[in-house]
């Protein structure tokens, strides 16, 4: 017989879901708390009051500005609360910077790849980091959470394709990051997930994606093309984890040969290698090839028609694989990562004009496509990543009282 959950059960079982409002800025205030839980305000009382007690939020007493009728108290993530690690591992090296709730970024700090750059060095050298770092800060660290250029196979979380890291494929990477963690002594949860997939969650709590029902995110790093869709708030995975492989999309038969084997994938023809081979220009190994990127955007908004002509190459190439997923997906919104993001820019009608050419939806509605809003998403995404015990039951995250926070006047 299913058990009927009493009043202190609620008020526990509401305090991650009050938090995830709060974390998002979805409830600046206590009102709206009420609100959106669907409780008395004498329950988001308690709440509000057991999650200041954990150190998570602060409890504003003055009342909003602007507020009719009886005013509410203002919530905010307390800034000395407990921080997260979070992490991303990228062609070139990784970088690790801690997170408050809020989506709060410390300053970033990146490192080269170790000499060797097989998975269990880089990942023991990613955890070293994020140790130096929490040892370093007077807050709580209470999670590290990982971006990988790679899908990730659920549950074993193998890396299926890290084609752009040369490791092999199958590697139990999930495993190797528990093991670094212990030796290393990082007695928090860790976890690890595609980059692409937590850079869309992260924008649609905190930045461009922020109200969409069907958000579809496209993204290149340094190498290769990643998307995503968040649903509901939700990311679709698949049944593996392996969903929304966007870059194997074929968009150019004739086009450069992928890592994949196949030809003309967009994973080749829509990030940055393929706009410098468009250009014209020989990749220089001493420098990234985002920077490299950046200085044939430069040169095409200083005039050169050449470079201009490779945007145009590679934008014609990203519009036609957002197409063709727009067909089968039907996003309400499509969030660009920053690299694609600055093709937008430099091409603002062609884009737009490709996609609704290319697609049926396209046609029948513009399709909104913006460009990120977050500074560092797949970095603020890992730390949503580490944040994810918390935000389903911050009493049992953080071993707070064991007792669930009752409602005035519950016995």
């Amino acid at each position: 017989m299913q058990r009927t959950q009493t009043s202190p059960d609620r008020g526990r079982a509401a305090l991650g879901p009050a938090l995830a409002l709060i974390h998002s800025g979805a409830a600046p205030t206590r009102s709206v708390l009420t609100s959106a839980l669907g409780v008395t305000r004498a329950t988001a009382g308690a709440i509000t009051n057991e999650l200041e007690a954990l150190g998570l939020i602060t409890v504003d007493a003055r009342p909003a500005g602007g507020t009719r009728g009886r005013p509410s108290h203002r919530l905010a993530v307390d800034p000395s609360g407990p921080v997260v690690a979070a992490a991303q591992i990228h062609a070139d090296g990784f970088t690790v910077a801690l997170a408050g709730l809020g989506g709060r970024l410390a300053e970033p700090v990146d490192l080269p790849m170790p000499d060797d750059p097989g998975p269990a060095r880089v990942l023991a050298a990613v955890v070293r980091e994020a140790v130096r770092q929490a040892g370093a800060d007077h807050r709580r660290c209470v999670g590290l959470g990982l971006a990988v250029p790679t899908p990730v196979a659920l549950p074993d979380r193998t890396a299926v394709a890290a084609m752009y890291l040369d490791w092999p494929s199958g590697a139990r990477i999930g495993e190797e990051l528990e093991r670094a963690a212990a030796e290393a002594g990082l007695r928090v949860p860790v976890e690890l997930a595609n980059d692409a997939n937590l850079a869309a969650l992260a924008e649609h709590r905190h930045g461009a994606g922020r109200g969409a029902r069907h958000l579809l995110y496209i993204t290149s790093g340094h190498r290769g093309v990643g998307g995503a869709l968040v649903v509901d708030g939700r990311l679709h995975t698949g049944s593996a984890g392996l969903a929304l492989e966007v870059g194997q999309l074929t968009v150019d038969p004739n086009g450069r040969r992928c890592p994949c084997g196949s030809i003309g994938c967009l994973d080749v023809e829509a990030d940055p290698p393929a706009l410098l081979a468009a250009a014209g220009r020989e990749a220089d190994p001493a420098r990234t090839m985002v920077d490299q990127a950046r200085a044939v955007l430069a040169d095409a908004a200083a005039g050169d028609a050449r470079a201009q002509a490779a945007i145009d190459h590679v934008v014609d190439r990203l519009g036609l694989g957002i197409a063709g997923v727009i067909n089968i997906l039907n996003p309400d919104r499509i969030v660009l990562g920053a690299f694609h993001s600055a093709l937008l820019a430099a091409a603002p009608e062609r884009l737009p004009q490709v996609v609704a050419r290319r697609s049926h939806w396209g046609r029948c509605g513009e399709v909104p496509i913006v460009p990120a809003a977050l500074a560092r998403p797949e970095l603020a995404g890992a730390a949503e990543l580490a944040w994810a015990p918390v935000l389903a039951d911050p009493l049992e995250a953080l071993g707070g009282p064991a007792h669930p926070p009752r409602a005035a006047g519950a016995p």
